[in-house]
């Protein structure tokens, strides 16, 4: 396995990337692009991103990791960020795979990556396979979870307006152009208008396979009924769509970094199953 970073040229300035390149005797697998997740989510989970490439490009795949618009490396700060330019970033991301490797493309989202990924699945020429890590299914029910920190932060500061209030607040704020301010991340109305239009819904005709994977803090859990119900969903639509769960933390949100190594193996494991479909 050969490992290259490196920063892809961009309409606005450059993409940071990551490379993992199986060895020359592997026969590659498939060709995987990792969108990871938001704001401070992408920070917590890098180590398991990390782990993931690595343990799939031993397995075979090709694997490009890009840091999206105004994100970790790349340029620009997380102010300048749209939610069209981090699509475009994937469609660059996967653009630049597919000149290296002819193998089957696959799109592995974390949480608000998998908004992302299904967006740029359907934009690409030719299908793709999902790869879908705890997915967030509504774009719009994660933005009102984000601009609660928001709201938190300043009701323990003293401000003595009402939830209500605050959030109308938040919300005429962005209405009329200006960012805001949130757990130290600037998001700017595009950002804000992107993200709460988007929601998770692969298409037959963008999407070949469908892996959903979900972590629970029980190990003899089921799929939530969420999931389940999307799964069932997607699959009277013709979508060839599964759902695992493994047991394990949650690893973009908790208070040290964690590492859930049964993930890593789970989907690979599920990646491959369909290679012989």
């Amino acid at each position: 396995m050969t490992f290259e970073a490196f920063y892809l040229p961009a309409a606005t300035g450059q993409r940071f990337c990551l490379f993992h390149q199986p060895e020359a005797h592997n026969a590659r697998r498939g060709a995987v692009v990792y969108v990871h997740p938001f704001a401070e989510e992408m920070n917590k989970s890098r180590r398991m991103a990390a782990l993931q490439a690595r343990a799939l490009a031993l397995a075979g795949y090709a694997v490009l990791q890009i840091d999206l618009h105004g994100c970790g490396h790349s340029s620009g700060d997380f102010g300048d960020a749209t939610w069209e330019s981090w699509v475009e970033d994937i469609g660059l991301a996967c653009v630049w795979l597919q000149q290296r490797s002819d193998a089957g493309l696959w799109l592995w989202g974390l949480r608000t990556g998998c908004l992302l990924a299904c967006a740029a699945a359907t934009r690409i020429s030719q299908p793709s396979k999902l790869l879908l890590w705890q997915p967030v299914v509504s774009g719009k029910q994660f933005l009102q979870q984000f601009l609660r920190l928001k709201i938190a932060g300043e009701m323990l500061g003293g401000d003595t307006k009402g939830s209500k209030d605050l959030m109308d607040r938040l919300r005429d704020q962005l209405a009329q152009g200006v960012a805001v301010e949130i757990a130290g991340y600037l998001m700017s109305p595009a950002l804000a208008n992107g993200l709460e239009r988007a929601e998770l819904a692969p298409s037959a005709r963008s999407s070949a396979q469908i892996e959903w994977m979900e972590l629970s803090s029980k190990p003899d859990a089921g799929m939530s009924p969420l999931a389940s119900t999307r799964l069932e969903k997607w699959k009277s639509l013709g979508l060839s769509a599964r759902g695992t769960t493994v047991c394990g933390p949650a690893f973009w949100q908790t208070a040290e970094i964690a590492e859930c190594p049964a993930l890593l193996e789970a989907s690979i494991l599920a990646m491959s199953a369909g290679l012989s479909t």
